[in-house]
């Protein structure tokens, strides 16, 4: 079920983001008197087509993708025969350069908008919760794998970020921050201040199979919130409210330091130290092979901040976050370009989009994906690639620049390499997301 909700979210995700981009182009040309031929959202093969005026609408089988055919401009549909006539007055080709620009960056600037109006909205409607740079260093941080690697302890109090003060935890894991050159924690330890660097690799890891979560986390007291019924927590005893303060003899308040504890007592007995109604009382469990007893603890110890906007304030703070998107992918590129970064394991196909989705529904996740997809999608479609919106637009600033256009052969040959460049890149992050799995 959670991979039939995963794929229908992508659709509806990608199918939007397809139908307002073509919708862009669209409208520009039309504006400009070029005549529309088809509007599909999805590739060939057609499902369902409809023709009102000179334009036909339709979806396509393949739903990664869409297109807009314009009489007499040479597009993914390589279709040529009528560029050795004369142009009609109608077609792109019969159009000033700057009217034919406007129409090939519609699609961008439509994802653009889209982008933006998206994390407006999100950022008007739900406003911002968040775990403040204060309550994190009530406990400090837990430090998984990766944390340690590159040189965090547990309980270490992060207190500034590059020299500079923060507000939230999200700031501490960022990726602006993982993909910045020479950036740095401080942290306190045990009244000793720490710097610790960030290594230029450290994305890379950060993005390799499941370890996205093995980073750092906020640390929490271990107070049992809710026992499960039939566990050996509970037939050990263990009532909600308690709090432990040894575990195998060894002191364990948080819980990082129970479950380390538990790890190693895998089906085997143990006693555990708690502190019920201000007196300490001693239990015995028997511990699951899995490492566990069969508890959660309190998730309510650490106070969320909360932030509203009215629609003015989130204005700002939506493109903010929107424009965000871009720095980020343009800081990725230069990443992968320096070699600091592996394509391999940062650049993600349709079912990585997917698993991002994730397999329950939550409107204000959706969306928020969806606002995201879009910044990259105008971002992507940027890049001076033939095929891309991009590279249309890199042969148009040349001709108004230059004074001269490309020959029609030029940009039918350039469309054809860049076609085939985009379908071995769109092979090689399938298979990728199939090694992923």
């Amino acid at each position: 079920m959670e991979g039939i909700i995963m794929t229908a979210q992508l659709l509806l995700g990608l199918s939007f983001l397809v139908g307002v981009h073509e919708l862009g182009h669209l409208l520009a040309a039309k504006y400009f008197g070029m005549r529309v031929e088809k509007y599909s959202i999805g590739f060939p093969p057609k499902i369902w087509g409809k023709q009102f005026g000179e334009t036909e609408y339709s979806f396509g089988a393949i739903p990664l993708g869409g297109f807009v055919k314009i009489s007499g401009m040479i597009d993914e549909s390589l279709d040529v025969k009528t560029l050795n006539e004369e142009p009609e007055p109608w077609e792109f080709r019969a159009k000033p350069a700057w009217q034919r620009l406007i129409v090939m960056m519609g699609g961008i600037i439509v994802n653009v908008f889209t982008g933006i109006i998206i994390f407006i909205f999100l950022s008007y409607s739900q406003g911002e919760t968040f775990l403040s740079k204060e309550e994190l260093n009530k406990n400090g941080i837990v430090a998984y794998e990766l944390g340690e690697k590159i040189g965090f302890q547990t309980g270490d109090r992060i207190t500034n970020i590059n020299g500079q003060e923060y507000d939230r935890f999200r700031d501490l894991i960022s990726p602006t921050l993982l993909l910045s050159n020479n950036a740095f924690y401080t942290v306190d330890r045990g009244g000793e201040t720490v710097t610790i660097p960030i290594p230029s690799d450290f994305i890379d890891n950060f993005s390799d199979g499941d370890r996205q979560s093995i980073f750092i986390s906020y640390r929490m007291a271990a107070i049992v919130g809710n026992v499960q019924e039939g566990s050996n927590a509970e037939a050990g005893g263990l009532l909600v409210g308690d709090q432990f303060v040894k575990v195998g003899g060894t002191p364990a308040s948080y819980f990082d330091q129970v479950t380390a504890v538990l790890s190693e007592s895998k089906g085997q007995s143990i006693e555990a130290t708690v502190l019920r109604d201000g007196q300490e009382k001693v239990l015995s469990f028997e511990v699951t092979e899995e490492g566990t007893l069969g508890f959660y603890i309190e998730e309510n110890q650490l106070k969320l901040s909360s932030v509203d906007y009215s629609l003015l304030e989130a204005v700002p703070v939506g493109t903010v976050q929107a424009f965000s998107v871009v720095w980020l992918n343009i800081r990725a590129f230069g990443k992968m370009f320096s070699g600091d970064v592996s394509p391999r394991k940062s650049l993600s196909g349709p079912i990585g989009i997917a698993k991002i989705f994730g397999g329950s529904w939550d409107a204000g996740n959706f969306w928020r994906i969806t606002g995201l997809l879009s910044m990259v999608l105008a971002f992507m479609n940027f890049l001076p690639i033939p095929a891309l919106d991009g590279g249309h637009v890199m042969f148009l600033t040349w001709e108004m620049v230059t004074g001269r256009k490309p020959s029609d052969k030029f940009l039918e040959t350039s469309q054809k390499i860049g076609m085939v460049f985009l379908l071995a890149l769109m092979g090689f992050v399938i298979f990728n997301d199939i090694l992923k799995l």
